[in-house]
């Protein structure tokens, strides 16, 4: 029998890229939620018109506010009024190759019952799409690599999966509060095929409402990337017809922005080589 797969997606202040997000994967899951935590911006109307394309294979909850404590509550919420084998977090800043989402989700269904979560590799965007970070400012250790990683499908058959944590520093644990990645390391898969994090860019119209989500601003960075080859493929849903109010992804840096990113980088490259071994996990 064919494991049934979910997508969990919490987000609030996420217009610029959600649309993109949820296209990424809506054809290849059996259901997506999604839950707003009382967006002030076009998140709403967006996912709106994207029910509208896809009917209730996307589902929309209006949760209301959410606070750092709060987050994991919303999430464990989520796990409860699931009825899949697998579950997909899915931010509102990641979008998916075709053929990415198409390997993550052959291997639940090929190999599922023999493990029990799922690391993938992330392309994280500096400054705008056209440039990604270097792979060494990657500092998660998951399944025995290190670096752009991501823990990104969960089996609900984890005995007592919860959520616990504060927002940045939320994970999801087992029935002896133990978090999953400790679990039998054998029943962790890293698939190296990855997503795109649009996690450093404004996600946002504008700073006051990326403000009113916990740590945001501090993901924004300012630092010179490496530009793509112009042969880069870049993921296919951000080439598909999109509704008027969808922001276009294919927005250049400012002047203002190369300026203070200039004066940045050298910083941060240093601080990498020198400290990263102390650096910590989540904002």
């Amino acid at each position: 029998m064919t494991p049934s797969i979910w997508v969990h997606c919490l987000l609030k202040n996420e217009e610029n890229y959600i649309w993109y997000a949820l296209n990424s994967v809506v054809g290849w899951v059996d259901k997506i939620l999604v839950w707003d935590a009382e967006s002030t911006d076009r998140t709403l109307p967006i996912v709106k018109e994207a029910i509208k394309r896809y009917g209730d294979k996307i589902t929309l909850r209006e949760y209301g506010p959410l606070s750092p404590k709060t987050y994991s509550l919303a999430r464990q919420e989520m796990i409860n009024q699931t009825k899949a084998d697998w579950i997909i977090i899915l931010d509102g800043d990641e979008v998916w190759w075709e053929d990415s989402i198409k390997k993550l989700c052959g291997l639940i269904n090929e190999k599922g019952e023999y493990y029990e979560s799922i690391v993938v590799r992330t392309i994280n965007l500096i400054g705008d799409v056209y440039h990604y970070q270097e792979e060494k400012a990657g500092k998660y250790e998951l399944a025995g690599r290190k670096g752009h990683i991501a823990l990104r499908a969960i089996s609900t058959k984890i005995p007592g999966l919860k959520v616990l944590g504060d927002y940045g520093h939320e994970g999801y644990y087992d029935n002896q509060d133990r978090p999953i990645q400790e679990r039998d390391r054998k029943k962790i898969f890293f698939l190296d095929t990855p997503y795109l994090h649009f996690t450093h860019l404004p996600r946002s119209s504008d700073l006051a409402k990326e403000s009113q989500v916990p740590y945001r601003l501090k993901k924004i960075k300012h630092e010179i990337g490496i530009c793509f080859p112009p042969d880069f493929y870049y993921p296919e849903a951000l080439f598909r017809p999109r509704p008027k109010a969808v922001p276009s992804p294919w927005r250049p840096t400012s002047f203002k922005y190369n300026f203070r990113a200039f004066f940045e980088t050298p910083l941060k490259r240093l601080r990498r080589k020198s400290f990263l071994k102390y650096a910590k996990h989540g904002y």
